[in-house]
């Protein structure tokens, strides 16, 4: 087998971006690489996490470094659809209808506090998660390439705050999670405060060379003992007693999307069973409900996770 570093010569960019990125956003280096795997298999991030932690910082850092346009939308429960997509407005001047784009269109749009949004307005989202384009008074938009959603969801459900559905939950291809503040990762981010504040940035790639390297990862090799162990991985979650609501197929195919990205990010042109089993927290978490008795007695959904990884039979690579 030829090592993508050899096929392909941006391998040697990504691990400049995320070595970049880890210079401003301290700690949670899984955190890093699941960005860069969205971004190499298209899919969008919602994070959970404290306020303060560097979610907007890693957005915006990630947006300047790929040479795209950086957008934050900071959801309040009085925000409106054509708040986020755009709208059309009649400009007086010129007698004349026109379209204003909203923030949606950019290549990084980051979505602050997604659980504040009345669920009219989360459903804005829906079709450019999904389609990468919006609906403005029946005329479809594209929106620009790469587009990349990182969310982020208070983990605290109360006044204020709206109930995510499960049908928007599974538009996200991964989630990851911030616990909390680490003293160690603090002291580091005042060491760099200053250089992070004044956020020089470098370019690392165009909107172009991520268009080659998404066609690029799109070659990587998974074999067909690998997509069964995908599907096993699956199923075992779906199957489970405790599990309420199941897994769709999304479920199955952003773990095969995003273990064919990570092994681009790990210089292999085929994917082995630890890219799946690496990825399954990220890719399921979010996608399973576990019935009341269950959560009531302490039961989380990375346990039944962490007990398919370890009684599903790993194919041998």
């Amino acid at each position: 087998m030829v090592l993508a570093g050899d096929a392909y010569p941006y391998r040697t960019q990504l691990n400049s971006l995320i070595g970049q990125i880890k210079e401003y956003f301290i700690g949670h280096e899984d955190l890093v690489t699941l960005l860069a795997v969205a971004l190499l298999s298209e899919g969008h991030i919602l994070i959970e996490g404290p306020p303060g932690t560097g979610k907007t910082l890693l957005a915006k850092v990630f947006a300047l470094s790929i040479g795209g346009k950086f957008s934050r939308i900071q959801m309040t429960p009085d925000l409106l659809p054509a708040d986020i997509i755009g709208t059309v407005y009649y400009d007086i001047q010129r007698a004349t209808w026109k379209t204003r784009l909203g923030p949606i269109f950019a290549n990084v749009v980051m979505v602050d506090e997604l659980n504040r949004a009345s669920p009219r307005t989360q459903s804005a989202l829906l079709e450019a998660m999904q389609e990468r384009q919006v609906t403005i008074e029946g005329t479809t938009y594209p929106l620009p390439r790469p587009f990349l959603v990182i969310a982020t969801r208070i983990p605290v459900v109360g006044e204020g705050t709206y109930r995510l559905p499960t049908e928007e939950l599974d538009r996200f291809s991964y989630t990851a999670s911030i616990p909390g503040f680490n003293l160690e990762v603090e002291r580091e981010v005042l060491e760099k405060i200053d250089k992070i504040e004044e956020l020089d940035v470098k370019n690392v790639f165009s909107p172009e060379d991520i268009d080659k390297m998404v066609r690029e990862t799109r070659n990587i090799y998974v074999s067909p003992k690998i997509k069964d162990y995908i599907l096993s991985l699956v199923s075992y979650t779906r199957n489970a007693e405790e599990v309420d609501s199941k897994p769709s197929t999304r479920a199955t195919i952003w773990l095969m999307k995003g273990a064919r990205a990570l092994a681009y990010l790990k210089g292999r042109v085929y994917v082995l069973p630890d890219d799946v089993k690496w990825l399954a927290p990220f890719v399921l978490r979010h996608r399973l409900v576990l019935k009341p008795e269950y959560q009531l007695d302490g039961l989380a959904t990375e346990d039944i996770i962490k007990r398919a990884l370890s009684e599903v039979e790993v194919p041998k690579a």
